[in-house]
Parts: structure tokens; sequence; C-alpha cells
């Protein structure tokens, strides 16, 4: 992986947002989603290479809450929380404009800054976008019921990350989870509250799909069981310029379980709209 350059920003309400980037060109932000131990870098560890020998510029926030981000204790972590201390961070790095990649929450925020902000996003690349329904309906999902854990006490395990992470990949893909990235997830997962998970609050974005104009590229995976699948036709039906692309024998995680094929298609799409 890239060498990458750390920055840390103090943003509204006192919390520090932590922010890594690597490469040169057009910005890229890629925004991870929510989950024990959960960090830019190690949601896309397998991406970030790619991306800089394409010619773009790689910035990886971590989340309040999440990474090397405060991780306050006794709030809600709402969107709008997660939405406007990573674009206070974002403005303060630098980033004007730029082309956004979401995962799960991480694509939730994505539309809700673009809301906010229209001038901010260029392009979409979102994988099993989160906050497109009612917050209640995702967790009668059954990869929710699998998430059950010791996360946030003292008995929270390496054993325990390992399981988690691997929840959200089809059993299939499951060797792509290595020591390295459950290390590296653990030593978040070791600091953050359980707040992080059990105050997060979101809205269901799903109504202002149409006023997003711009292009938008949205993959998921068929076998999903944290986001349905089903979601992906909303964006088909609301927006003027979005394309979808699914998979078979793939989870919550397109972009590690079909690193590859995520890599290149993401770079077509993004150089199309260059």
């Amino acid at each position: 992986m890239a060498n990458l350059s750390q920055a840390t920003y103090s943003v509204k309400g006192g919390y520090d947002i932590h922010i890594k980037e690597t490469g040169k060109g057009p910005a890229v932000v890629f925004i991870h989603g929510s989950g024990p131990g959960a960090s830019g870098s190690s949601n896309f560890r397998d991406n970030i290479d790619a991306f800089v020998e394409a010619g773009y510029l790689v910035i990886l926030p971590d989340l309040i809450g999440y990474g090397a981000s405060s991780k306050p204790e006794g709030i809600d972590y709402t969107l709008q929380l997660f939405t406007d201390t990573l674009y206070d961070a974002l403005q303060q790095h630098g980033v004007k404009q730029a082309a956004m990649v979401g995962n799960s929450l991480g694509g939730g925020i994505a539309i809700q800054m673009t809301l906010d902000h229209p001038e901010m996003a260029t392009a979409f690349i979102l994988m099993a976008p989160g906050c497109i329904q009612e917050q209640a309906s995702y967790f009668t999902m059954p990869g929710i019921a699998k998430m059950k854990s010791s996360f946030g006490s003292d008995d929270f395990s390496k054993d325990d990350q390992h399981r988690l992470v691997s929840n959200l990949v089809h059993p299939d893909s499951v060797s792509k989870i290595t020591d390295a990235l459950v290390e590296e997830r653990y030593a978040v997962a070791k600091d953050q509250p359980k707040d992080v998970l059990a105050r997060m609050i979101t809205p269901n974005l799903g109504p202002h799909l149409s006023k997003l104009k711009l292009p938008i590229f949205v993959m998921w995976g068929l076998n999903d069981e944290f986001c349905p699948e089903s979601g992906a036709r909303l964006f088909l039906d609301q927006c003027d310029n979005a394309r979808c692309m699914t998979f078979n024998h793939v989870g919550h995680w397109v972009q590690v379980e079909r690193a590859a094929e995520f890599n290149r298609y993401s770079i077509e799409f993004l150089n199309e709209h260059r």
C-alpha cells in the first residue's frame, strides 16, 4: 500500500477528524462504513494503490468515532454529525470538490453531504449505500443479528473481531479477511465506545434521491445481509444519471470481495467523468 501522509483537524464541537492521503490528481474521497474497528485505510486497503496509479488523489478520512478520529461517549451518532464533522475537516484539508466513494454508512454520508452542499461532489461511487430506507428496516436484516458481540467491553477479543469482519463478506470471500486487516481493525475497536453503534441515528434519504443530479455508479452484492440489494432500484428509478452493477456470491464489501473488478470499473467511471 502506498505511503500515506496524515493530518488531524479540529472541527465544531471540539472533535478531531483524522485524514490520510496519497497520490496526485483529481481528489477522490473514500468514506468508510460503520462497524467495530472501521477506518478509512482498513476499508479501502485493496483499492488505494489502483486509484493512485490511475492518477487520482486518494483521501481517506476516519469518521468521528472511528479510526484515529475522536471517539466521544455519551452522544448520539447522527448522520448529520458524521456529515458535518467530515465536511468541516475536508474543507480545512483543502478539498473543495471531489468524487466520493462511499460504502454502507459512508454512502449515506456522501448523499447527505451532497444534499447539504451540492457543489461538493462531482460523482458518486456507492457500494451498498445505507440511509436510503427507514433505520428500523435495516435491523430486520440477518447480518445485523450476526454482529452481536462483546464489542465495547474488556471481553472483546481478536477472535470476535475476525468473526465480525467475516460477516461482512460472502462465505466464498472469507479468505480475504487477512490477519493484517483483523489486527488493524482490532486496534481501533478497543478504543471505541458502544455508543458509536448503539446510539447511531440515521434518517431515510430515499425520498430525496431525485435531487442528486451528478453521475452515480452503484455496486451491490446480491448476497448482502446488511443493506438489501433492492435498494439499487431506488437510484435507477429516481436519479437521472445512475447506473448499477450487481455481483453474485458477494456480500456487503464489493470493494474487498471483488477488489480488482471494483477498481477497474470505478476508475473507468471516474475517467469518463473526469
